[in-house]
């Protein structure tokens, strides 16, 4: 492809108040208001500040940028541009939004929290988001620590990961055919323990994911080893929940895996190979077996004696040795869970999830967290949420979109929905929003301006 024009006989410049670059805002705000956003914040979020007046504006104004892709306060301006003011009422400058945010404490984050929970809620009941949720359920709980740079940020510490950074918790919502919405977030100090908090954010988000997201069938809740905790084990087991949280490799795992006859071992084949860090090979093969496990004896801290499956997973560690044949070196890998499922699917369901939540953080590295935009905490932590929020409106405009879109990436869905350059003009009263020829996601858009301007009628 080349340029069809000489240096010279190109020309740019910023003057017509008519264009758009944003044109998908226009039905993704649509469905975000269809879900009572602004009325679920006018009356959930009271800062109680002449900055938290009208908050409804303010986080509508913060949520449309980070659909269209706003990392820091800054960006939010990107809404304010060409003929966005004649779709949008009450579109908030910068400047406003980073005062509104600063004016957050803890307290009010919880208010934005339980707002955001209730727009999901109204999101599953317009769109087909989640579907299968209430048959099966995955709720899967991480933690991801984002550098930041700013010698002023409250709560920045180097932690296990050794970076300066911000922490904060996650908790992710699927089922075996749907993409993961976020339930729950929360921020944490840099160099916060992986288990800090963590019970008590357990319970939430199973609250969340029963109530509000409608998985009232199994529930499974999915967790690597630093949350291998008999408090937490025992809030989900008090929950009604199934878990599946990888074992250490303590001394008593070690000894359990050691009482495992040699004819149990079941050889499994992987559908795609498995890269193994420790290694730095591709896994095709492996062996599994299953044994029972009492976890959490230590009566000085606390026992609770959970008593459940534990699958281990062993793979031949390569040598070099001419006698590996003969005496063979495994590397073994546990998985402690009360799961009904068989070994085999048992084992594959924590086995495969486990990059599930790894690529909504993805997700959120391409978009609105990309860094913590304010020096301070509360504000930072307000901003998480509204990015949760945001990701879970693109999923369910995704939903809405078509199958492909209802999985794919939400770098994705901005790329094919959002970032579409458009003019506005007026014909008898009406806004007619003109598109360019031969879009490639033309009938997509199209279907899904449709439904959140002309939702079919409710009976």
């Amino acid at each position: 492809m080349r340029l069809s024009h000489s240096t010279a006989a190109v020309s740019a410049t910023f003057d017509d108040p008519n264009l758009v670059s944003h044109a998908g805002l226009v039905p993704v705000m649509r469905l975000a208001q269809n879900a009572g956003l602004p009325e679920l914040t006018d009356e959930l979020v009271k800062l109680g500040t002449t900055a938290g007046a009208n908050p409804a504006a303010k986080v509508s104004s913060i949520v449309a940028g980070m659909v269209a892709g706003a990392d820091s306060i800054d960006d939010l301006d990107v809404v304010r541009h060409g003929a966005l003011p004649v779709l949008f009422r009450g579109i908030r400058a910068p400047s406003t939004l980073g005062t509104f945010l600063r004016d957050f404490t803890l307290g009010h984050v919880a208010q934005l929290e339980n707002m955001a929970n209730q727009v999901l809620a109204n999101l599953r009941t317009l769109t087909p988001l989640l579907p299968g949720i209430t048959t099966l359920a995955f709720l899967d709980i991480d933690s991801k620590t984002t550098e930041v740079f700013g010698p002023g940020k409250d709560g920045a510490a180097v932690g296990h990961t050794g970076i300066r950074g911000l922490d904060f918790l996650a908790a992710t919502l699927s089922s075996p055919i749907s993409a993961p919405v976020i339930t729950g977030t929360r921020l944490r100090g840099g160099n916060a323990n992986t288990r800090r908090a963590a019970t008590s954010f357990v319970r939430k988000n199973l609250t969340t994911a029963r109530q509000n997201c409608g998985a009232t069938g199994t529930l499974l809740v999915r967790m690597d080893s630093g949350y291998y905790s008999g408090d937490i084990l025992a809030t989900i087991l008090e929950e009604g929940a199934l878990f599946s949280v990888t074992a250490p490799q303590n001394p008593s795992v070690r000894a359990a895996i050691t009482t495992i006859p040699e004819d149990a071992w079941q050889k499994i084949t992987y559908g795609k190979s498995v890269y193994d860090n420790d290694t730095q090979q591709w896994v095709h093969t492996a062996e599994i077996a299953e044994t029972t496990y009492t976890a959490f004896t230590n009566t000085t801290r606390n026992g609770q004696y959970i008593t459940a499956r534990l699958l281990v997973r062993r793979v031949l560690q390569p040598t070099g040795d001419t006698t590996a044949a003969l005496f063979p070196t495994y590397r073994h890998q546990a998985v402690f869970t009360n799961s009904a499922f068989d070994m085999v699917t048992a084992e594959a369901q924590h086995r495969d999830r486990a990059g599930a939540i790894e690529q909504v953080f993805a997700d959120l590295n391409d978009s609105a967290l990309a860094h913590f935009p304010s020096g301070r905490f509360a504000a930072n932590a307000a901003w998480l949420t509204l990015a949760a929020l945001t990701h879970n409106l693109l999923r369910a405009t995704g939903c809405l979109t078509s199958r492909a879109h209802a999985t794919a990436r939400t770098a994705t869905l901005r790329r094919h929905l959002v970032t579409i350059a458009a003019r506005i003009a007026r014909s008898a009263r009406v806004i007619v929003i003109h598109l360019p020829r031969n879009w490639p996601w033309a009938d997509s858009y199209t279907g899904l301006f449709t439904s959140t301007h002309h939702p079919p009628a409710t009976t």
